[in-house]
């Protein structure tokens, strides 16, 4: 018997989850920095910015940057210090944008770029200091698995680090937000990339992701240490850390 998971809303095949996610990333991909600012009113960057200070790279670390394809995280650490960072994405389209932008700003030293399942990475065994992943967690098939390879990874003392949407403690809050968010964000998509469905996919995704004590318990349960989280704008994103003692 196949087993189920969530694709958003719906249930489907585990087996097909990847393939459906790797569609809407396909969709989006050439606009996807586009709609992050739209959907955020550029709030993103504040975000991304506070997860890569939280991380407080050094010159010469070794950084694993997970569904990072575009580039955003890495290029922060790469300015923040003199890092070997390698961008790890299941998807070609969004590696070649990273690429691309890249190229755009000049920068060719320090980044490594790599088609890899979050799942499954492409990875040795404690090789990196760091571990970083912003808006991709949710889009895998078994969270348990991705934070399992985190752990593996990661050298002894190395950091894993995850930005992920996430939940409002106040209730009316959470309920403004789910209004603006399926009411607004298909339609912007669907204005911007010519997509509402991928959109729409998103923002289910978000509600059926753990909320940050569960999530909190998983990264404990994959063997990480003095796990903590921290809240971003009353909650609608947190961030999350965890050591590999």
């Amino acid at each position: 018997m196949t087993n189920k998971t969530h694709f958003g809303f719906k249930s489907v095949n585990e087996n097909e989850k990847a393939s459906l996610v790797r569609g809407v990333f396909d969709s989006v991909a050439s606009r996807y920095d586009v709609m992050n600012d739209l959907m955020s009113a550029g709030l993103h960057r504040m975000w991304k910015n506070e997860l890569v200070a939280m991380l407080s790279p050094s010159a010469g670390q070794k950084i694993l940057d997970v569904a990072g394809g575009t580039g955003d995280i890495a290029f922060r650490i790469n300015e923040k210090a003199d890092c070997s960072v390698t961008i790890c994405d299941i998807n070609w389209q969004m590696l070649r944008e990273g690429k691309n932008r890249a190229t755009d700003r000049n920068l060719r030293e320090g980044l490594a770029w790599v088609c890899g399942d979050a799942e499954s990475l492409p990875i040795p065994d404690a090789s990196q200091d760091a571990y970083t992943i912003a808006f991709g967690i949710r889009n895998v098939t078994h969270i348990d698995k991705a934070i399992a390879e985190a752990h593996r990874v990661l050298k002894s003392g190395g950091r894993f680090m995850c930005l992920e949407f996430s939940h409002l403690p106040i209730t009316p809050l959470q309920k403004l937000y789910d209004a603006y968010s399926f009411a607004a964000i298909p339609l912007i998509g669907k204005m911007v990339t010519g997509d509402a469905d991928s959109y729409q996919y998103l923002v289910e995704s978000i509600r059926k992701f753990p909320k940050q004590d569960d999530f909190a318990t998983m990264i404990r349960a994959a063997g990480f240490e003095d796990v903590t989280y921290r809240n971003l704008s009353q909650g609608v994103v947190a961030i999350h850390s965890g050591w590999k003692i």
